[in-house]
């Protein structure tokens, strides 16, 4: 494998409930912490709702390593900001045989 390119700066956000004192909960993000990786694009499409168009992009993110069990290593139920950019984990695995790299199977939403 090829080294990958880490030259994105994203922030790794965790969701976390928070009560809504209406007996229900909103759901807040907090930030775990900043990675350097590479953000490599896939075939987006397109659906139409109700009321709106949305263009799915999928991506995969490549980063340094993390063990199993580390606040810093991104599971599928947090997400990567860029800005004002949103990309949801959908899945992680390892990169490479050696376990350096991460790969991250993430999908960028935007509303049209």
């Amino acid at each position: 494998m090829k080294a990958p390119v880490l030259n994105r700066k994203l922030v790794l956000e965790a969701p976390e409930r928070l009560p809504d004192g209406a007996g229900g909960f909103t759901t807040s993000w907090v930030a775990r912490g900043e990675v350097w990786a590479e953000v490599r694009p896939g075939t987006g499409r397109e659906k139409a709702l109700e009321f709106m168009t949305v263009a799915t992009i999928p991506f995969r993110i490549t980063l340094r390593a993390a063990p199993e069990g580390a606040p810093s290593r991104p599971t599928p139920e947090q997400r990567f900001r860029s800005g004002a950019r949103i990309f949801r984990i959908l899945a992680v695995t390892e990169a490479d045989a050696g376990a350096r790299y991460l790969t991250c199977f993430a999908q960028e939403e935007v509303s049209q």
